[in-house]
């Protein structure tokens, strides 16, 4: 199994405490360490004010981080988890992702959802529609970003979005276009879009749940002919390790008072607990055909997670 990990950038209050003058160097170090233990991928998130609550603390915007982090890496990949469609056009959208591409050096993942965040939309004003339209605005974004990293001369008309003769140059340096992935595990139409479009799929869930949506995705996959094989099956989940008992509560217990953000975030899910714990989970997963971890690791500004973890690398 692969596995990435974010960087703290703010948005689950990771960078709470650090002073502003510092908070760039700490997503660089992070970044750094990523990349020196041989992680396949740093990854961001989109969004604009932190969780569970919107507070005063930093949320570092999502691609103009891909821009910076593609230029102080060198071989490990980047990528988003994941871009909220709504908070850009697509064609903009797709011209700053081919651009970050030909940047690094072809190292872009690219991944997108419908967006749900709504406090974020009121507070930047952006119209919240339903989760059906802000999904079916997601397939014509889909249509639009494949269309413009293949074609010299981009066309498309849809209800919500239309292009015409649309220039997209440089192209992405990778064929046909950066890995596309479709995240969100909606049963009826995200997992739909997703055999429909992706290359990648991203849930969030425990064994169980991974094994459900993956026999809904193959479904899905047979419904619109395409090979389910074909689509790569990955997770991103929180991610602590402690090395045994009383190391694992001293890191939740911590992250808990650095962060505010209350414990029950953090207990009973499935990758938190004691490294042979942990481990042991991971290849539960790899059984099921689980391709890729994004890990959320909290306590990556000061902790030894993200080093534990590279052991199963």
């Amino acid at each position: 199994m692969k596995i990435g990990a974010m960087v703290p950038q703010g948005w689950r209050m990771d960078l709470h405490d650090i002073k502003p003058e510092q908070q760039w160097d700490t997503i660089i170090e992070a970044s750094a360490r990523i990349e020196k233990l041989n992680y396949a991928s740093v990854w961001v998130y989109d969004h604009f004010h932190t969780v569970p609550s919107p507070t005063q603390d930093p949320t570092f915007e999502c691609w103009s981080l891909m821009a910076a982090l593609s230029q102080v890496t060198e071989n490990v990949r980047i990528g988003q988890m994941c871009t909220c469609n709504s908070y850009r056009n697509p064609a903009y959208l797709t011209k700053v992702a081919s651009t970050i591409d030909s940047m690094s050096g072809g190292r872009l993942e690219f991944a997108i959802g419908a967006g749900w965040y709504d406090q974020e939309y009121k507070a930047y004003g952006y119209d919240y529609p339903s989760a059906g339209v802000r999904l079916k605005m997601l397939e014509e974004a889909l249509q639009i970003y494949i269309a413009m990293t293949t074609q010299d001369k981009a066309s498309f008309e849809g209800d919500y979005y239309k292009i015409k003769d649309a220039i997209n140059q440089p192209k992405p340096l990778q064929k046909p276009y950066p890995p596309l992935w479709v995240c969100g595990g909606g049963e009826k139409v995200t997992l739909k879009l997703l055999a429909k479009y992706g290359d990648y799929g991203n849930w969030d869930v425990d064994v169980e749940g991974f094994v459900h949506k993956s026999k809904i995705l193959k479904t899905h996959c047979e419904e619109q002919n395409r090979n389910y094989s074909d689509i790569k099956k990955t997770l991103h989940t929180n991610v602590i390790i402690g090395n045994n008992e009383k190391d694992l509560d001293a890191k939740i217990n911590k992250i808990v008072d650095v962060t505010g953000i209350p414990k029950e975030m953090y207990i009973d899910r499935p990758l938190v607990g004691v490294k042979e714990k942990v481990f042991d989970t991971i290849d539960e997963f790899s059984s099921v055909e689980c391709e890729y971890l994004i890990a959320y690791i909290p306590d990556i500004v000061w902790g030894d997670t993200l080093e534990i973890l590279s052991e199963k690398l």
